[in-house]
């Protein structure tokens, strides 16, 4: 009987526990911008989104734009490795493995939209032609490194005193 609580605690302190609606805000949508190179606010509705302190990873994100995509595509820094990560199963607009299989198949364009958010872990946006959007956060080259303990390439930032 223990077990069974134990292994239900966990699962609900794993799917539900930690996760926090993300306010709407009308920065919550931004993109890395080719000619300044820093992130811009663009035009986004029906923003839904959750987060969790627990970790850097748990940021999801879904929206609506009226930007094209070949406007998006001449604007913004576009990305090539972005992988979704798979979101809770209640937070159902959010669907990793179809966003994931549209961004290899082009269905969907990648973007970078803050690079470093939190030292190591990138703001990934992904959006379709009709203008559904999607956001998450992900590891980044330097994140990897540094997180398993190698030292810090020169391509890298320093990373803050926290992670030395």
């Amino acid at each position: 009987m223990s077990a069974l609580v134990a292994g239900i605690a966990m699962y609900y302190l794993q799917v539900y526990a930690f996760y926090e609606e993300v306010p709407v805000d009308e920065e919550n949508v931004q993109l890395t911008s080719l000619m300044s190179g820093t992130p811009e606010v663009i035009l986004s509705e029906n923003f839904q989104g959750i987060d969790s302190d627990s970790s850097p990873v748990r940021y999801r994100a879904c929206f609506e734009t009226d930007l094209s995509l070949a406007l998006l595509t001449e604007t913004y820094v576009g990305i090539d490795d972005a992988v979704p990560l798979v979101a809770p199963g209640w937070f159902d607009c959010f669907d990793a493995a179809q966003i994931g299989g549209d961004l290899e198949d082009g269905t969907a364009l990648a973007f970078m939209g803050v690079e470093n958010v939190t030292y190591g872990i990138d703001r990934v946006v992904a959006v379709y032609p009709d203008g559904r959007g999607y956001v998450w956060n992900q590891i980044n080259f330097c994140g990897e490194v540094v997180f398993d303990g190698d030292p810090v390439p020169e391509e890298c930032p320093t990373p803050p005193e926290s992670l030395n």
